[in-house]
């Protein structure tokens, strides 16, 4: 029995070795073939051919004679087209297969296919494009080629592409075009879409970024020209000199771009904490979306503002869309969009989250109940502001929030209480912030809300400044501000206040801002808090005298180019001042 299995086992063994034998003898070993090469038949070598604009659809045909495999295997064809001189075409400009699953001796490209990829390569529109263009066979693992010049005349008019979207080591994609942020398409007068395209994004200064049509290559891509604001196919990459949020908008009609820096959007209205003389600022959190949480403490129209690096603080306000639930508008862009505008209505009071989205998607805004806010705290009939110890005023009552009716100048260190009683006898109040504890002390309004606690205690002061107080017990929230004082210098050669200086004065206690600066003669100047303080001159030739808030005339005091010392004082509800202009 055993020797039986032993010769089955060694006539299976021989069978195999055999039929391996013959399978080895019937495949040819890798490189042991040929392929020869295609040979291109038209266009004829160096032809010129001219794409005609009202005939997109008409083909361009490419001809070649077969290659011939030694061993008869199939081959297909590609035709692959490039820059003029190349000959690896390992990243053509246009690749297109032959007919028949590629077996065919030929293959068409329409004009406008042809064009689109010209100008994607950065062949300008009414231009000859010199190009390579090669056939090339393929069969198993075997590539030949013949490779003939050609010149194609682009369509007379550029393409424009109907979308944008921007990627660079500058912005928020990280450089990766697959994830290339969108621009949002703007629609014309008659709501039709135009050929402009915007998008709020954050940049980084020292790198740079580009537009693309497409998020991955090929693709039109855009960059800077030789003038500012100059659009350009193949462009260079455009940069920033500061970090921060912008707008940039793009229109390919005229082959510009204009970008606006934007330093921060506020909501500015009826609901909020002081008003319309107020605003509550936006924190930008990425990809076009600003949010804060904010206290809503009256109903009534808002609108959101934009801080701008251009001083234009009036010039920038969204608004809603009209007839629409929650889309937003800038006013400015309304008419040439066909659309009509209104106030944001606010319709709810209380601790709220304000979401506004200007994501090429959106261009709308949201408002929510803040799910973390703190419970209300009964409402006293009456409240009284402590400084180090001593009683100081009696707050103003309106509804459940009671304000202070003028500024009070404090200095680091002192202490400030609230309680219902001018004895300081009856229901204390402090918060767990100090006052003028700020990341932005320079901000044209300062002002920070913090919560309510019901309980004693001293609140620190940690800046010298002149501050004003609301103090909204149903939301409980603490709130103080304080303005700074800027001398706005005008350009004369711009004969407008976008081209001024802007000077930040020094706060000095108690209502006093001062600063040394270089200032030119005969230019027109005002005091500002942008813009809810506008100081304008009694006397504007008088280098020194009084000046009255919302009033008075431009100052036009300096007759002699120079350094100037400025000293201001005001009064502490900023009804009205004094300025003196000395030079040290």
């Amino acid at each position: 029995m055993k020797t039986l299995y032993k010769n089955i086992i060694c006539f299976f063994l021989a069978a195999v070795t055999l039929a391996a034998c013959e399978t080895e003898d019937n495949l040819q070993p890798e490189g042991q073939w040929e392929l020869s090469n295609p040979t291109i038949t038209s266009p004829e070598n160096e032809a010129t051919i001219i794409l005609n604009q009202s005939t997109p659809n008409e083909t361009v045909t490419f001809n070649w004679d077969a290659a011939e495999s030694s061993e008869g295997y199939i081959v297909t064809y590609k035709v692959l087209i490039d820059t003029l001189g190349t000959t690896e075409f390992d990243s053509p400009l246009l690749i297109f297969v032959s007919g028949n699953g590629g077996k065919d001796l030929s293959a068409s490209v329409s004009y406008e296919t042809l064009d689109e990829a010209l100008s994607m390569a950065g062949f300008p529109a009414d231009s000859n494009a010199e190009l390579s263009w090669a056939v090339q066979a393929s069969s198993i693992n075997k590539q030949s080629n013949d490779i003939q010049k050609i010149t194609v005349k682009r369509f007379e008019n550029e393409i424009i592409p109907d979308q944008l979207f921007l990627s660079g080591t500058a912005a928020e994609n990280n450089n990766n075009i697959a994830e290339a942020i969108p621009l949002k398409r703007l629609n014309n007068a008659d709501g039709d879409p135009s050929n402009i395209h915007e998008i709020y994004t954050s940049l980084t200064a020292g790198n740079t970024f580009k537009l693309y049509s497409e998020q991955s290559l090929p693709a039109h891509v855009y960059g800077g020209g030789a003038n500012d604001g100059e659009l350009v196919k193949s462009g260079t990459a455009i940069s920033v000199s500061e970090d921060g949020a912008y707008r940039i908008r793009v229109d390919l009609d005229n082959n510009t771009y204009t970008m606006l820096k934007i330093e921060r959007w506020n909501v500015k209205g009826s609901p909020i904490v002081g008003g319309w003389g107020s605003d509550e600022p936006l924190e930008y959190i990425g990809g076009g979306v600003w949010q804060a949480t904010m206290d809503f403490v009256d109903t009534g129209g808002f609108l959101f503002r934009a801080d701008v690096n251009d001083g234009g603080y009036w010039d920038y306000l969204m608004k809603r869309v009209t007839g629409t639930t929650n889309q937003v508008i800038m006013e400015s862009d309304a008419a040439s969009q066909g659309l009509t505008y209104e106030d944001v209505p606010g319709e709810i009071k209380g601790s709220v989250i304000v979401t506004l989205d200007l994501s090429a998607s959106a261009y709308t805004y949201n408002i929510e109940k803040d799910p973390n806010a703190s419970e209300p705290i009964d409402t006293p009939d009456s409240l009284f502001l402590f400084v180090n110890g001593s009683m100081t005023t009696e707050l103003t009552k309106d509804g459940d929030v009671f304000k202070t009716d003028a500024h009070f100048a404090l200095q680091n260190g002192d202490m400030v209480a609230l309680n219902t009683s001018a004895d300081g006898s009856g229901t204390s109040y402090t918060m767990f912030a100090n006052i003028g504890a700020t990341d932005a002390p320079d901000d044209a309004k300062v002002m920070i809300s913090s919560d309510l606690s019901e309980e004693a205690g001293d609140i620190s002061v940690e800046r010298d400044q002149a501050y004003a107080f609301a103090i909204d017990f149903a939301n409980a929230k603490f709130q103080w501000s304080y303005y700074n004082l800027f001398l706005f210098h005008w350009d004369e050669i711009n004969q407008d206040w976008d081209g001024r200086n802007e000077y930040l004065l020094t706060y000095e206690h108690p209502f006093k801002f001062t600063s040394t600066v270089a200032l030119k003669a005969n230019f027109d100047m005002k005091f500002f808090s942008p813009w809810d303080n506008d100081f304008g001159g009694d006397d504007p030739s008088a280098l020194s005298g009084g000046m009255t808030n919302g009033g008075g005339s431009n100052i036009r005091n300096i007759v002699t180019d120079g350094n100037y010392l400025v000293n201001v004082e005001v009064t502490n509800n900023y009804a009205t001042g004094t300025y003196e202009f000395t030079q040290p």
